[in-house]
């Protein structure tokens, strides 16, 4: 439950609206709703201002519908990571305001206007085509939590000049996201021409010596750019949401 629907709740029992005992029938899932299978941590916006989000994998279709279900009935925007295209365009059809990308394997249900927190534009950079999978992660988080998102893709250090012709949007961002497999070089670079922090995602794409993004994980932990923080292999999600975190400040 966010914030500004408990203090709406408030003021309602306070003006006589609404009895205490209904008040308190609304407020009875805090802090978290058990489904048996999942216990699910409405309380979780208001501790960090970062709703939970739903990770599809590893979760039966019923106990997604279940999840979903629950959550649209208390109006709550909903994100769904890691949902293949089988599993999000059955989704799509059972919850037909939902949306899906497929590339980034993402479900979004968006009950509540969206409002815009971050201060400044997250810049959403990756290095090669085969990325954007991870770099579409990031920037549907980013977007659902709301910040203002913009994209560079495929301007890896194979054609640097692809890059450097964005010289105004690297300087304009407040904070970037820089996607990268192989070796895992770009977040290095980027960082070396802006004063921002960087956000590396090293990504599982490469070939045999890439060790499934181990190579571009240990790259990008070796930067010898200061500004450069790293998450998980294929994690755009959690950069999207460090991005987040940071963008308010």
């Amino acid at each position: 439950m966010e914030r500004e629907k408990i203090l709406a709740l408030l003021k309602r029992v306070k003006a006589g609206k609404i009895s205490p005992e209904k008040a308190l029938k609304e407020l009875e899932a805090l802090p978290y709703l058990d489904l048996d299978f999942a216990r699910l941590d409405l309380h979780r916006n208001l501790r960090q201002g970062i709703s939970e989000v739903i990770f599809g994998e590893g979760k039966t279709d019923p106990e997604l519908i279940r999840i979903i279900s629950e959550l649209n009935r208390r109006k709550a925007n909903i994100l769904v990571t890691r949902l293949n295209p089988e599993r999000g365009v059955k989704l799509k059809k059972r919850f037909k305001q939902a949306q899906y990308n497929s590339r980034a394997e993402i479900l979004k249900l968006i009950n509540q206007p969206v409002k815009i927190q971050g201060r400044g534009r997250i810049l959403v950079i990756s290095a090669g085509t085969g990325d954007l999978k991870v770099a579409e992660e990031a920037k549907e988080t980013a977007e659902f939590f709301g910040n203002k998102v913009e994209c560079l893709y495929d301007v890896g250090v194979a054609g640097l000049h692809r890059l450097l012709a964005h010289w105004e949007k690297l300087k304009s961002a407040r904070v970037l996201i820089v996607v990268a497999g192989m070796e895992g070089a770009l977040p290095s670079v980027v960082s070396g021409l802006v004063n921002k922090p960087v956000i590396a995602v090293p990504t599982s794409v490469g070939y045999g010596a890439s060790f499934g993004g181990l190579s571009a994980l240990l790259g990008m932990l070796n930067s010898c750019a200061g500004g450069v923080a790293v998450v998980n292999i294929d994690n755009g999600y959690g950069a999207g949401v460090v991005a987040t975190l940071i963008n308010r400040l």
